[in-house]
């Protein structure tokens, strides 16, 4: 019998939020509500002049709700350490160590909205590259060790998160354009993963490219610190699809969230044979 799915609701966006929210001990009751709000913060990270003021006015909110959220359940832990990460930041801000009560609010927040949306992007951006490619498509069904390769090419290829922005600490000169210490610069990783003068082909989807060099988890002091889980995730996903003995292709076109920042689908509906 086949099967009628929307990639995105049955597994790319409930995914990532179940994974972190059971690493960090969050009720299983809890967890819709983390994707609103991290869907509400997301929509914010474009830049200013293309947001719509109700979509910061829903961003300031989702951010409220997270902080006092997070406050009473850092109380909890106290009380009853459950043994999962969210308890051993707890511990390590208790005991005087590096994280005061602010960071350790801050690193729960990034944890589950990072975590969030970067990688429910690379998993539905990932499944149209292969459905729009499909000798590569082949390829991988035929051969799935090539599958954490073909993630890395993933990554380049359709980045999660298009661009970002970096302030200056000093006088720096970045080809022929001088950027003065304190301003801003909008750094386009999008770009930078289909530069020509780094990648062959660059608009060429290949899951064979050997070691993909990208920029779309960051790097150096900026690198995403949440990359190895988001390498897994995909590399499970992806597995599972190809190992399942099943075809799958698109009843429908894919349909994009309108955003600049991070490039995800909303909706990708598939027919699996």
């Amino acid at each position: 019998m086949d099967l009628h799915a929307d990639l995105m609701t049955a597994i790319a966006k409930p995914l990532p939020v179940v994974v972190i929210s059971e690493m960090l001990g969050v009720p299983l009751a809890d967890r819709e509500r983390f994707e609103g709000w991290s869907h509400d913060m997301g929509r914010a990270l474009d830049p200013s002049f293309l947001i719509a003021k109700e979509t910061v006015a829903a961003a300031v909110a989702a951010r409220r709700e997270f902080v006092a959220y997070f406050r009473e359940l850092a109380k909890e832990r106290r009380k009853r350490p459950t043994g999962d990460l969210f308890s051993d930041l707890v511990s390590v801000s208790d005991e005087g160590d590096r994280l005061s009560e602010g960071e350790l609010v801050i690193t729960a927040m990034l944890l589950l909205v990072a975590g969030h949306e970067t990688t429910t992007n690379l998993i539905g951006n990932g499944i149209l590259a292969l459905l729009n490619h499909p000798e590569q498509h082949r390829k991988l069904t035929e051969d799935r060790s090539k599958i954490p390769n073909a993630v890395e090419e993933m990554l380049r290829y359709d980045s999660p998160v298009q661009l970002t922005t970096r302030l200056a600490l000093r006088d720096t000169t970045i080809g022929d354009e001088s950027v003065g210490k304190g301003a801003q610069a909008v750094v386009l990783l999008g770009a930078a993963n289909r530069d020509p003068r780094t990648h062959e082909n660059p608009d060429r989807f290949d899951v064979d490219r050997p070691s993909p060099r990208h920029l779309a988890l960051g790097q150096g002091i900026h690198f995403c610190l949440g990359a190895p889980l988001a390498r897994l995730e995909g590399r499970t996903v992806f597995e599972a699809l190809l190992g399942a003995g099943r075809a799958f292709h698109r009843t429908a076109d894919p349909v994009w969230v309108k955003q600049v920042t991070l490039r995800g689908l909303e909706s990708l509906r598939l027919e699996f044979a």
